[in-house]
């Protein structure tokens, strides 16, 4: 009898996946590829497999729904930084499509990731707590911007990582997502009740294993991250409108937004009572507008809030040694990029191995600042470098364990 022979759909850049064992369920699978790694909780079953070039996580589930979510994330990809990045899906043919391994979808694993119940402190999130529902409420409002209705959004659907001092969420689950030119306001509020009543469940969940009564759970996670997501939905959307001599306000309207991390696409000026003002109504992008302009200098993709922070030193050193001129500000952020940063991100690889550098860096320049800031005095990068090291890497944001 021949053997069954799977469907691989897979991306330019990506492992083929063909050495893989197919023909049985994945949680069958014994190749040494597999590596244990922080997940959320699924309905379905989920691995992940090391290859040269990172580490994969596989989902399956049933044909149609594996296609779907590789299409959804697929057509995520340059909307927003904050959902799982899609690779391949496959197609067990030799099975009805109905059954729950017909199929499988592929994502790339994120980076120095972590899950929430690793933030977990006795049955909550404790000084983490803001963090994280400002974490939730952003990738939210920046999923129905770009058209999104996740459908099942909660704490177990998404992955966290250090950002800064901040928290990202990362969108991993789309099964139940569906892109739309522009979601109306009741898909909107339909998202938002799937997402409270989502994670009223899990921190029940988390009370009970807790063993705290309900009375005491955090039962009002999602209600405060709804009030979150309107408050920034409201700042992102709402039109203002100027005097004839305030168009200061158009820039000063545009770099609130930057300074929110969203990127700005589109900008109409509408002419309001009879031409004496001005309607600005803005088209607001992804929330990736640092991460793109450190991109565009240094080639590094990291998180929004990591670049705003290796920018802030950028603008520091420029300040300092590039003068006003434009050439001067280039030649300062070459010297920067050549004399500061990648040396010391190297040498961060080679002393924190396991740490993801760039945010070590961004935790790295909060201990010069505030060493800077007790001695009322500049401290040279090399000074505040070797003491950093010496003194342990304080203020380090390791990538938490599950507990």
């Amino acid at each position: 009898m021949m053997q069954p022979t799977p469907r691989i759909h897979t991306r330019e850049d990506h492992p083929d996946f063909v050495d893989l064992d197919w023909v049985i369920p994945i949680t069958e699978w014994t190749t040494d590829r597999l590596v244990e790694m922080p997940t959320g909780i699924h309905r379905h079953a989920v691995v992940f497999v090391a290859y040269q070039d990172g580490i994969y996580a596989i989902k399956e589930l049933p044909t149609k729904f594996a296609t779907h979510e590789f299409d959804v994330l697929r057509a995520m990809e340059g909307r927003s930084r904050h959902t799982a990045i899609a690779v391949g899906h496959v197609q067990r043919a030799w099975l009805d499509p109905h059954d729950e391994w017909s199929g499988a979808v592929i994502t790339r694993y994120v980076d120095h990731a972590f899950t929430y119940r690793s933030l977990i402190t006795g049955g909550g999130f404790g000084t983490r707590r803001d963090a994280l529902l400002d974490a939730l409420a952003g990738l939210l409002v920046e999923l129905h911007l770009q058209g999104m209705f996740w459908g099942d959004c909660s704490l177990s659907n998404s992955l966290y990582r250090w950002d800064a001092s901040s928290i990202d969420a990362i969108m991993i689950d789309a099964e139940t997502s569906r892109i739309y030119d522009m979601l109306t306001s009741g898909q909107r509020r339909e998202d938002l009740e799937i997402m409270t009543l989502n994670l009223a469940g899990e921190m029940a969940d988390i009370a009970a294993q807790h063993g705290i009564s309900l009375d005491d759970a955090d039962m009002d996670l999602g209600d405060e991250i709804t009030t979150r997501y309107h408050r920034l939905w409201k700042e992102l959307t709402t039109s203002l409108i100027v005097t004839a001599g305030d168009h200061y306000r158009i820039r000063q309207r545009i770099n609130r937004l930057h300074d929110l991390g969203f990127a700005v696409e589109d900008i109409d000026l509408i002419p309001v009572d009879d031409g004496m003002n001005v309607k600005i109504r803005v088209r607001v992008g992804g929330r990736q507008y640092h991460s793109e302009r450190l991109r565009e200098i240094t080639g590094i993709d990291i998180s929004e809030n990591q670049a705003r922070v290796i920018l802030s030193d950028l603008a520091y050193q420029e300040a300092k040694f590039g003068g006003a001129s434009g050439t001067g500000k280039d030649i300062a952020a070459m010297k920067w990029r050549s004399n500061i940063l990648e040396p010391l991100i190297l040498e961060i690889v080679r002393l924190i191995p396991e740490a993801d550098p760039y945010q070590a860096y961004c935790d790295y320049l909060g201990f010069r600042l505030a060493t800077a800031t007790e001695r009322g005095e500049d401290v040279p990068n090399a000074e505040a470098f070797t003491a950093w090291i010496e003194l342990g890497f304080p203020g380090l944001m390791e990538t938490p364990t599950a507990t």
